[in-house]
């Protein structure tokens, strides 16, 4: 299976200082896959690389065998989705229409098409966010807004979504419904990489681990290849206790 990303010896740096260095890389179509580490390390650094926000790096970063920054960036949006932590919207929009601004990459004209108001529809289902498409956007709460800003994501319809924290404001209830549906987005063939800080979480619902070290990727795998105590030590700095679960996943017990 050819990979979706491909990078190769990419360096990212900030004057003098590395910021990323990662070696190689491949990612594929179907696999949901986490990027975890302390802050600082980097995990934000390789997600802009990835959505083709960052430009400025060494080596290679190609999507589908072309350079991310070489992608016409209204084809590349027609195939990737960026979800960052910040989600400034000044003005009085409402959720409805929010969601409608994730269609601007399909857009062939002043007026939505039947086929993005399906989508945004679709989205705002999909999220749990239909009751809310009324509101103004700027009323709502921090996980609200959340579900939001995904379901204009989802309503892109793109083959990857690259997502930071995005589990941050939700409740648990919305966090389990969240990768919930993350991996149902996964095994109907898309790539889905996020950024968090929740290891427990990334152990119980990821295809594949990155750990980030000082700008240097650590270890790449899944959960159970990945996630020791001797690993979280060195990248974390905390003892950990690892135990299974009572359906057979891991599960860490932190700070032991």
């Amino acid at each position: 299976m050819k990979p979706m990303f491909e990078l190769a010896r990419l360096h990212v740096t900030a004057g003098r200082r590395s910021l990323l260095a990662v070696n190689e890389l491949r990612l594929y179509r179907g696999e949901l896959v986490t990027i975890a580490g302390a802050n600082g390390a980097g995990k934000s650094t390789l997600l802009s690389v990835l959505s083709g926000l960052r430009q400025q790096f060494s080596g290679s970063c190609l999507y589908l065998g072309r350079d991310v920054r070489e992608w016409p960036r209204r084809d590349f949006a027609r195939k990737v989705t960026v979800v960052t932590q910040s989600h400034p919207v000044p003005f009085p929009f409402k959720v409805e229409e929010v969601v409608l601004m994730g269609r601007t990459p399909h857009a062939n004209g002043w007026f939505e098409s039947p086929e993005d108001l399906a989508a945004v529809e679709e989205a705002l289902e999909r999220t749990g966010s239909s009751m809310l498409r009324g509101r103004d956007f700027r009323t709502l709460s921090g996980g609200e807004q959340q579900r939001v800003i995904l379901a204009a994501a989802l309503a892109q319809h793109t083959e990857v979504l690259l997502l930071d924290e995005p589990s941050s404001f939700l409740d648990l209830h919305h966090q389990i419904q969240l990768y919930k549906l993350l991996s149902e987005l996964r095994d109907s063939g898309r790539l889905i990489v996020m950024i968090t800080h929740d290891l427990n979480l990334a152990m119980a619902h990821s295809d594949r681990l990155l750990l980030l070290q000082e700008g240097a990727l650590v270890a790449d795998g899944p959960a159970e290849r990945v996630m020791t105590a001797e690993m979280i030590r060195n990248v974390f700095g905390v003892e950990t206790q690892l135990q299974r679960s009572v359906s057979g996943g891991l599960w860490m017990h932190y700070g032991l």
